[in-house]
């Protein structure tokens, strides 16, 4: 596989497009019809949006920025009179390439659609997908609430895109993911009729939660608020063995604690916050967990961070409790300081999302650590893994190092959840990156099955194609046939 059918950044992608080049016919009628503001046709400014944080793609024919669902039913209805293909694009935070344009498209950046209002009263926040997952919090704590979901990029993702991948994050053991905090959706299909919907008989938003936008555009959700624990207690078990702390995991969750965050991180992982941040984590472990629990009772609280703590000393782990709430923030500091701190290691990275079952935790997280020492590549491995979603990152430099051993070691990484039992993505989603995969988690039958609803809401295949689904093998015909017959 060349770095160009990869699609990693940086320095690959498609040739550029002369700067000479006229205006696509596209870009020119939905200039006329929505105005300069808001749609961008120079080079300069399409070539900013083809990639999202790990995926170089096709320069976009145009791109626009909607402002009410009626600009996007206009940039949907205009494309597939021309026969366009449409790619939604929140903060293009993602990493497995879905934001990323895989032919010419129109890209749509919902980055000005970000209309927020609360409703204490219901506990509900009725959200524009432009809107920063922080915000939503920000908003809803005067009336004493909070909106839980929160992904590592929660500064700078946005809802729609976090419903595009139904984004976990930290809290998500306790709290759930994104999905769980979605009462309705308003879309926009791809014949550019707008759907509102509710959580009824037939979920149908359920279906759009974590479809990478090839089932439509979504453009506003009705959330889930809850109001915030009263106390919370932090922990920080290290360990001298990597699976020993699965087995911590595990034995604290038998015992009937329900932490909010169980994180995890390696030794390489925690060198490389160590070398950024310098927050005095202990290099010398082969593995850190980091903890809260928390709740409206205190001595409920303090209980639980026992349990935890028990479980940790039984695995042979070396346990230390935050003194303070600064203390507490410097840990979770530690934890949301691993992207920044991984990328000043190597110029590239290919990031992985497996989903495990927790009694299988030891040993994948020992299996994965044999692959990246025997592949002879700067692997790390962190996550939530209280949920059993983990996040092996391959780090490597394509100047000098081979982007199809880089997607070997990917595969045989995908392919130790799937023997356990697991899935291939737990928030980060499906994309380019991890499509090919798709055959080996997913049987034949139940792929031809998904590939029928995307043809049932997307007939043309104009929503974000070559994502999520890989295509589908000819048939045999012949003696082949005859033979697997």
């Amino acid at each position: 596989m060349t770095p160009e059918k990869l699609g990693l950044k940086p320095g690959w992608g498609p040739s550029k497009p002369r700067s000479g080049d006229p205006a696509h016919p596209l870009a020119a009628e939905l200039t006329r019809r929505l105005g300069d503001r808001k749609v961008l046709s120079s080079l300069s400014e399409r070539l900013n949006y083809r990639y999202d944080a790990i995926q170089f793609g096709v320069t976009p024919v145009c791109v626009v920025l909607p402002e009410t669902t009626e600009d996007v039913v206009t940039v949907v209805g205009a494309a597939r009179r021309a026969g366009v293909p449409v790619v939604g694009r929140g903060a293009a935070s993602g990493l497995s390439g879905g934001a990323a344009p895989m032919q010419e498209a129109v890209v749509v950046s919902f980055t000005r659609m970000t209309g927020l209002q609360i409703f204490p009263g219901r506990r509900e926040a009725v959200a524009q997908p432009g809107v920063i997952t922080l915000k939503v919090s920000e908003a809803a704590r005067p009336h004493g609430l909070i909106y839980p979901p929160d992904p590592a990029s929660f500064r700078t993702s946005t809802i729609g895109g976090n419903l595009g991948e139904n984004a976990g994050g930290p809290l998500c053991f306790k709290y759930g993911v994104t999905g769980d905090y979605v009462r309705g959706l308003e879309f926009v299909d791809a014949d550019g009729n707008v759907h509102v919907l509710d959580r009824n008989a037939y979920d149908l938003p359920g279906l759009l939660i974590g479809s990478e936008g090839t089932l439509g555009l979504i453009t506003s959700a009705t959330l889930r608020l809850t109001p915030p624990p009263r106390h919370t207690r932090t922990l920080l078990a290290s360990f001298t063995e990597v699976g020993a702390c699965a087995e911590a995991v595990s034995a604290a969750i038998a015992a009937g604690a329900v932490p909010s965050k169980l994180e995890f991180m390696d030794r390489a992982c925690v060198g490389a916050v160590e070398d950024y941040l310098g927050l005095g984590l202990p290099r010398a472990a082969e593995a850190v967990l980091l903890v809260d629990t928390d709740g409206d009772d205190l001595d409920t609280v303090q209980g639980e961070l026992s349990l935890v703590e028990a479980a940790c000393r039984s695995s042979g782990g070396d346990v230390r409790r935050a003194g303070s709430d600064a203390e507490s923030a410097a840990l979770w500091q530690a934890r949301r300081s691993v992207s920044p701190a991984l990328g000043r290691i190597r110029p590239q990275r290919m990031n992985e999302d497996i989903v495990v079952p927790r009694s299988a935790l030891p040993e994948v997280v020992r299996q994965i650590r044999a692959l990246g020492d025997e592949s002879g590549f700067h692997l790390v491995q962190f996550g939530h893994i209280g949920d059993g979603n983990l996040h092996p990152n391959i780090l490597f430099d394509p100047r000098r190092e081979s982007v199809d051993a880089v997607h070997d070691l990917a595969h045989r990484i995908a392919l130790v959840a799937i023997r356990h039992g697991g899935v291939l993505s737990g928030e980060h989603g499906i994309g380019t990156m991890k499509r090919e995969f798709m055959r080996d988690a997913v049987d034949p039958v139940t792929l031809d099955v998904l590939r029928d609803v995307k043809r049932t809401l997307d007939p043309a295949g104009a929503l974000n194609p070559g994502k999520v689904l890989p295509e589908a093998e000819a048939p045999e015909t012949g003696e082949a046939a005859r033979v697997h017959s």
